[in-house]
């Protein structure tokens, strides 16, 4: 009989189901990350909260797989992964499962799990310094504040004026202090594999902010675009390999998906007490710097040229930095632009990283004064200050330009000042560029309806210049001009006159509209 029994114990042994072992994978040995700009964004800042666009992270790890099944987590990964697109090569055998961990160990991520259970409540009397300690449920929370239960009724959390915190049992098992995804796997051996894994992940945002610097010669301009990168999740990617995609791609519209639950508890109270009963109300005191930092920067504004001169022969001149590897030309991807960042980065957790995108110097510009005429001027207008670059390498350019804000700075008796600031669009080589500045009264506009008949409608525009130079004007005219003009240039559903208008002089220009009647 205990000879059967045994049998049956080691029978029974066989069939019970192995039990899965974890295994961990900490961080990535590499990582890069593609970034795509929000879609439908072509200008605007981008949001601080939660960037609106995408990334395409690529993760190099490497994992040791123990024989048979085995759950695989990688910790780690962006907030905003999108587990439908994760895509796993390198296993052994493949996978057979795969789940996106979302809920995170936070404070927040606590009250909402521990929703409707009972934790202890700590308090401290600010006069006695006694503690107490009593048991409570969470009603309500995180969002909005804290509700909590207790022997005496409902209260809101951080709201009694005495310091309190929460104590929970233990953290839940299905709360990760990082973004995690997991996968089942299985392996005929213990073997080490390196695996990579690329998914989609929001929160990512990307833009261009381009500086433009005029020359003396008021007809070249140093150009320079700044990339500026956001990650608006939890983790970080440190070293990582960039580049942003510049274009619209086709992305099918995605359901809303909650973010995970991360993130401070942030309690509101409607204010009943004074700043003494609450130091947290007061103000932060005001940080000195230190005695010897202090003395440097008073020396470096009052002293005078010989004293800078004593110390700069005193103390030892450091070697210059050498300067950043020249950006890349984008890259084709279909009708996309893709641009690498020459050099490894930081992508910080909830921050932004800026780095240098292009740099081109001697760039040929052309300043017009421009105006749209599409309804009668009785009074005199200022004209728009645009500035035209050709985007090609005869003109010193010649690169495909993403959409972004470029600030334009001149130089006016030895001090750089901005002259204004305008939105462009994504830019192919060989397109003009048009940078709309600002309302200037040098020039200005009139367009008055001279006659009128029932085929026509005659026009009169004047242009004025108030420079001590001559200036070029470029008037849009939406109208039907009869008979076509020889001097103006087609584009679209409109007319383009080129004027020259002398220095402290007017031009005009008399044409008759056809009507449509």
């Amino acid at each position: 009989m205990p000879r059967l029994l045994a049998l049956l114990l080691l029978f029974g042994a066989g069939l019970a189901p192995a039990q899965a072992g974890t295994v961990v994978s900490g961080a990535a040995d590499s990582v890069s990350v593609t970034v795509y700009r929000q879609p439908g964004r072509a200008k605007g800042a981008i949001d601080r909260n939660w960037p609106g666009g995408y990334a395409l992270i690529t993760e190099r790890r490497t994992i040791d797989l123990p024989p048979g099944e085995s759950v695989v987590r990688f910790e780690g990964v962006a907030e905003g992964l999108m587990p439908e697109t994760a895509v796993l090569s390198g296993m052994p055998r493949g996978v057979k499962e795969k789940n996106r961990d979302a809920r995170l160990l936070s404070p927040a991520g606590l009250v909402d799990a521990y929703l409707k259970r009972s934790v202890t409540l700590r308090r401290t009397n600010r006069k006695t310094g006694k503690v107490t300690e009593q048991d409570a449920i969470i009603s309500a929370g995180p969002a909005g504040g804290v509700i909590v239960q207790t022997a005496q009724g409902h209260e809101a959390l951080g709201c009694s004026g005495l310091p309190e915190r929460m104590l929970y049992p233990q953290a839940p098992p299905d709360l990760s202090p990082r973004p995690t995804l997991s996968v089942i796997a299985t392996s005929d051996r213990a073997t080490r594999a390196t695996v990579q894994l690329t998914y989609l992940a929001e929160g990512f945002d990307w833009a261009a902010n381009y500086v433009a610097d005029m020359r003396s010669d008021s007809r070249t301009l140093d150009l320079m675009a700044w990339l500026t990168v956001a990650n608006g999740g939890a983790t970080g990617f440190p070293d990582a390999r960039l580049a942003v995609i510049a274009g619209q791609p086709d992305k099918r519209a995605r359901r809303a998906q909650p973010r995970p639950t991360a993130g401070p508890l942030r309690l509101t109270c409607w204010p009943m007490d004074v700043t003494s009963t609450h130091p947290r109300w007061a103000l932060a005191p005001l940080e000195m710097p230190p005695p010897d930092m202090e003395m440097t920067g008073a020396e470096d504004i009052v002293v005078s040229a010989q004293r800078r001169t004593h110390r700069a022969m005193a103390m030892p001149v450091a070697a210059p930095a050498p300067p950043p590897p020249p950006p890349p030309p984008p890259e084709d991807v279909g009708d996309l632009k893709l641009y690498r960042v020459p050099v490894r980065v930081d992508v910080s957790a909830n921050g932004q990283k800026q780095v240098a995108l292009l740099r081109q110097a001697g760039v040929k510009v052309e300043r017009l004064y421009a105006a749209t005429v599409h309804t009668a001027i009785e009074e005199a207008q200022p004209m728009t200050l645009r500035l035209r670059v050709q985007n090609r390498q005869a003109d010193g350019l010649g690169i495909a330009l993403p959409s972004g804000r470029v600030a334009l700075f001149e130089e006016v008796g030895g001090i750089r000042l901005l002259a204004g600031e305008a939105d462009i669009g994504d830019k192919a080589e060989g397109e003009r560029v048009d940078y709309d500045l600002t309302q200037s009264a040098d020039a200005r506009i009139v367009a008055r309806i001279v006659s009128e008949s029932r085929k026509t409608r005659r026009w009169r525009i004047g242009l004025s210049n108030a420079r001590p130079f001559a200036v070029t004007a470029e008037i849009t005219i939406a109208h039907d001009i009869h008979p076509r003009p020889m001097n103006m240039e087609r584009r679209g559903d409109s007319w383009i006159w080129r004027a020259l208008i002398p220095a402290n002089d007017t031009v005009e220009l008399g044409y008759a509209e056809r009507l449509a009647r």
